[in-house]
């Protein structure tokens, strides 16, 4: 079997694009993934099909001698963009190498350990802080506080058993709290002001209002502080006894700072790439649960990391704001590893969410059931994607 050829498709999704890689093969084969251009990685796509153009005639069920060896040709500029274009051809690669096989992901992985996997609803409300966004998801603007206690309502109805939020500001149009990407006052310099870490506490009690004692509930604050306004935000909010505070920070012995000096666990590393940027967080003991970017680091490379993090008893949980295809590749990945805390899975979303492939992830209770196909377990409707032109 050889690789012919690829093809790269997106998808509007309302303030945002979902993009998706095609590999095809002589065999008739195909193999896909989802990855992303829209945050922070312009030219993305390009990246990808420069080094699609490389590795033409290979085998692809040759996966790991194909990445090891994009990774040497990108060695002097490693991470980053060539690291998420690696990542997105391996993820094809491997669905192709399991197809291969009539076999799931997760069976080349070892097998799964578990077919039901617990999820948090992620950026609970944060979208709905946008009027584009909003408007798009046909749903609601949120507006105040009243309004966070009924999202903390309708998620324990529907059957969730933990959220994830971000830092509201009911002030202004967009109302988030993102100077650490740009998107409102703050920056460079990263301050925090009093009046943030308290309307944080307010609208924390307020989810709690709606959703309930039992409710586990996560924090990110994102990039958005340096290690000062971290620990103040933390300490000031240590006491709500949140799941976890999820923190991005490049400095291993300052996030181990943090984490020593708070009861409240701490997640991160979201943004690394590979075992070598994973590694020094490790030794530090930075965190209590490694955040794995599955479309970033490659589902093969991403196993790896995983088992370094067992190996320092550190569960690891993936970063999943993507798509569907996104979510499915994920799961494979925490069905196949032992030490897996929990995952993330974005509810709000636009309507043409489910149209756009063939598999709507299952939910029940809360937890995520495992596609059983061969591959992925999941095929892209190009109509569906095409019938939405991708925005920018």
């Amino acid at each position: 079997m050889k690789i012919t050829g690829c093809e790269t498709l997106h998808c509007g999704a309302g303030w945002r694009n979902f993009s998706f890689l095609k590999i095809t093969t002589d065999s008739g084969l195909t193999g896909i993934s989802e990855y992303n251009e829209s945050y922070g990685s312009k030219g993305l796509t390009g990246v990808i099909e420069a080094l699609m153009h490389t590795i033409e005639g290979d085998d692809p069920r040759c996966h790991h001698p194909i990445s090891q060896r994009l990774y040497a040709m990108t060695r002097q500029a490693p991470g980053g963009i060539n690291q998420q274009a690696i990542a997105a051809i391996e993820n094809a690669l491997v669905d192709i190498a399991a197809k291969a096989l009539d076999a799931p992901v997760y069976a080349l992985l070892g097998g799964a350990m578990r077919d039901r996997l617990k999820l948090y609803w992620s950026h609970c409300g944060s979208y709905l802080m946008n009027d584009k966004a909003a408007a798009v998801m046909e749903m609601p603007r949120m507006r105040s506080l009243d309004d966070v206690v009924a999202l903390g309502s309708r998620v324990r109805d529907s059957g969730f058993k933990a959220l994830k939020t971000n830092i509201f500001l009911f002030d202004r149009d967009p109302g988030m709290y993102m100077p650490g990407f740009g998107r409102t006052p703050g920056g460079p310099e990263l301050n925090v002001e009093k009046n943030i870490i308290d309307g944080l506490r307010d609208q924390l009690e307020a989810f709690r209002e709606g959703a309930g004692p039992d409710m586990g509930i996560h924090l990110d604050i994102n990039f958005n502080c340096k290690t000062e306004g971290y620990l103040q935000i933390t300490r000031a909010l240590d006491d709500l006894g949140l799941t976890w505070f999820e923190i991005d920070l490049f400095d291993p012995t300052a996030l181990r700072h943090i984490r020593n000096s708070n009861r409240t666990p701490i997640a991160s590393c979201e943004s690394l790439y590979g075992v070598r940027e994973f590694r020094p967080y490790f030794e530090n003991h930075s965190m209590d649960v490694a955040i794995i970017d599955l479309p970033w680091n490659g589902v093969w490379q991403s196993m790896k990391i995983a088992a370094m993090a067992e190996a320092y008893e550190i569960n690891v949980a993936p970063h999943n704001f993507y798509g569907h295809l996104s979510t499915i590749m994920s799961a494979h990945l925490c069905a196949a590893v032992p030490n897996f805390r929990i995952m993330e899975i974005d509810v709000d979303d636009v309507p043409w969410k489910d149209d756009i492939v063939t598999y709507v992830p299952e939910i029940e209770d809360g937890h995520l059931m495992l596609p059983k196909g061969p591959g992925w377990g999941v095929e892209l409707n190009e109509d569906a994607i095409r019938a939405h032109p991708p925005i920018g």
